[in-house]
């Protein structure tokens, strides 16, 4: 899995775990809904750490609790 692929994903993931839909954790972290639905799609290959702290902040998580997921920690080295 690609680290996007992963942020796409973890994204997905806590929309399930808090109830809310794309266009809710949009609204919740002032991140525009396209700008959501361009990361998970794959169209944005490089999503801003601003972007997910906002995300975040949304959640009211912290960074560490977003990436500290089996799937980060399994990430392959992508520049080998």
């Amino acid at each position: 899995m690609t680290t996007q692929k992963a942020v796409a994903h973890r994204i997905l993931e806590l929309c399930n775990q808090y109830g809310l839909t794309i266009n809710g954790l949009a609204t919740i972290s002032a991140v525009p809904p396209s700008t959501l639905k361009n990361i998970i799609s794959g169209v944005s290959k490089n999503p801003g750490i601003v972007t997910i702290k906002k995300l975040c902040d949304g959640l009211d998580i912290t960074l560490i609790e977003f990436f500290n997921t089996d799937t980060f920690k399994n990430l392959e080295q992508e520049i080998k």
